[in-house]
């Protein structure tokens, strides 16, 4: 049976829940929700593990908070013995307009930490990841504050039915691959 690692990035604590920055720990939520899972605190990570459509999925949420998230990933790919090939990195991504879901195959770490030391610890930026656009409304120096900040009321409302998207899309590129669910998805 194929394995899975889709890893949804973000911050551990209260403080940083409901941010621009946790969307990665929301998608992975939802799809915990969706399958009746429950989070259980593992290495470097809380993590579920489901079936579907005949592969193994293994959901992670790094407990090693954003910067240092290519721990966590390198470790489930090990333990697990997943190939690179069947990696997803659910991240936020300022560089698209809000609400915008991409997923690529590979790609720069374009400024965002969690992507660039998972980048230095794997060696490599060929591995898929999901981006969720969260828009750049913010002045020069403002940057942490504005991902790290809470959705306004107006976001909080299309958030909701564009990680029910992002969800579709995960679990799209465990079921039929990168390619296919690139096409289905990329222009939604």
């Amino acid at each position: 049976m194929s394995k899975f690692l889709i890893v949804g990035l973000g911050n551990i604590g209260d403080e940083y829940e409901n941010t621009r920055h946790n969307i990665g720990f929301a998608i992975a939520d939802e799809i915990a929700k969706e399958h009746g899972l429950k989070f259980v605190s593992g290495r470097l990570a809380s993590v579920a593990e489901y079936k579907l459509k005949g592969k193994s999925i293994i959901l992670i949420k790094p407990s090693t908070y954003m910067n240092l998230s290519g721990k966590a990933v390198n470790y489930w790919l090990q333990a697990e013995r997943i190939s690179i090939e069947h990696l997803l990195v659910v991240t936020d991504d300022i560089a698209l307009p809000f609400g915008t879901v991409r997923m690529k195959g590979k790609g720069s770490d374009g400024g965002h930490n969690g992507l660039r030391n998972i980048q230095e610890i794997l060696n490599t930026t060929e591995y898929a990841r999901l981006r969720f656009g969260v828009g750049n409304e913010f002045s020069t120096g403002r940057q942490v504050d504005y991902v790290l900040g809470k959705w306004n009321e107006e976001e909080q409302k299309t958030v909701l039915s564009r990680v029910q998207l992002a969800k579709e899309m995960a679990q799209s590129f465990a079921t039929i691959g990168l390619q296919l669910t690139m096409t289905n998805f990329n222009n939604k």
